[in-house]
């Protein structure tokens, strides 16, 4: 069962002291009702809501090393236990578990951090822009014309690495939270699909290095254009060098191509994005496999038309959540 903190148990005590249940108050810290009990209990008969005395080892920090370990893992979010120790001041005899032990009672727990784009002003303040821009839109006036595109690469063999992050609940998405890191990967193969609420492309089998022109030729006017033939049709992509060349927007523009404008490193507002997520689990999931780069690209073909079309649905008539996410986040990361 959890333990509350020092603050928390102030907290609480307010809290009951304003009225409020002792089981809404359990509920709100993840703790049994019988500990809030317990803690009023103890106010009642000794005016604290501090630890009895108790036999035992005592404790090993003081209040000012507390504060310090604390202090120290909430401005940098990435420390380690071992580094802590090594920086606490005066002479002392801690272990790395017992800084861990203190960062619990803080609430602080090593949790894995989620991986985001590395994110400018620029790109916050263009993201928040472009949320608000498109606050207004609808899946039924708006959402369902737009053909979401994308390219992704997936990787035979998964590396992934398990950086440790010190954080509270609720608190993935905060900045300092954040391992922002490029995209990269190792050997696999890439792809391009579409989708729109109505239908999806086909998983087109990128070779080599893309270029303006291979996209225009290999890409455009082969898959998409006849996907935009419907006059309110509505293409988006990305900011990538190819996709923005000149020659690239001079043939949108010849095929008179309506292109939803995008902020730059903003795949979280992307609904594709999380059915590539979807697509590469289900290659995972396969009993058998993939053993090379054909197996692969057959298998990913095979999930891609398999993927039901409601489920395609349901991530676009998630972008007007996503607007609100980032315009609330202000421009930072989002939970997408």
């Amino acid at each position: 069962m959890a333990r509350l903190s020092r603050e928390d148990r102030q907290i609480a005590l307010g809290r009951l002291q304003a009225g409020q249940s002792q089981s809404a108050i359990a509920r709100h810290f993840h703790v049994s009702q019988s500990t809030i009990s317990r803690l009023w209990v103890r106010f009642q008969a000794t005016g604290s809501v501090a630890d009895l005395p108790r036999a035992g080892r005592p404790r090993a920090t003081t209040a000012a090393h507390d504060r310090f370990i604390r202090l120290r893992h909430l401005r940098n979010r990435f420390l380690s236990a071992s580094s802590s120790v090594q920086a606490l001041p005066g002479p002392h005899r801690l272990s790395n578990q017992t800084v861990r032990n203190r960062l619990h009672e803080a609430g602080l727990r090593a949790r894995r951090p989620h991986r985001g784009a590395v994110l400018t002003r620029r790109h916050r303040q263009n993201r928040v822009q472009w949320g608000n821009q498109h606050l207004r839109w609808t899946v039924r006036n708006h959402w369902r014309h737009v053909w979401f595109s994308d390219e992704s690469y997936f990787l035979l063999q998964r590396h992934d690495g398990r950086r440790r992050v010190y954080r509270r609940v609720n608190e993935r998405y905060a900045p300092n939270c954040v391992d922002e890191a490029p995209v990269h990967g190792g050997g696999g193969v890439m792809v391009w699909g579409a989708i729109n609420t109505a239908g999806r492309s086909t998983l087109v089998h990128v070779q080599g290095r893309i270029t303006a022109q291979r996209y225009v030729e290999e890409i455009l006017r082969p898959h998409a254009l006849p996907l935009l033939a419907d006059q309110d049709a509505i293409f988006q992509q990305d900011n990538a060098r190819p996709h923005t060349a000149r020659l690239t927007t001079q043939f949108l523009t010849d095929h008179h191509v309506q292109v939803l404008p995008w902020p730059s490193m903003s795949p979280d507002m992307n609904p594709i994005e999380h059915l590539w997520d979807e697509l590469d689990r289900r290659v995972r999931r396969r009993e058998e496999a993939p053993a090379n780069h054909r197996d692969l690209l057959q298998a990913l073909q095979e999930e891609w038309d398999t993927i039901p079309q409601q489920d395609i649905r349901h991530l676009i008539q998630s972008t007007s959540r996503r607007c609100r996410a980032v315009v609330a986040a202000q421009g930072s990361h989002t939970p997408y």
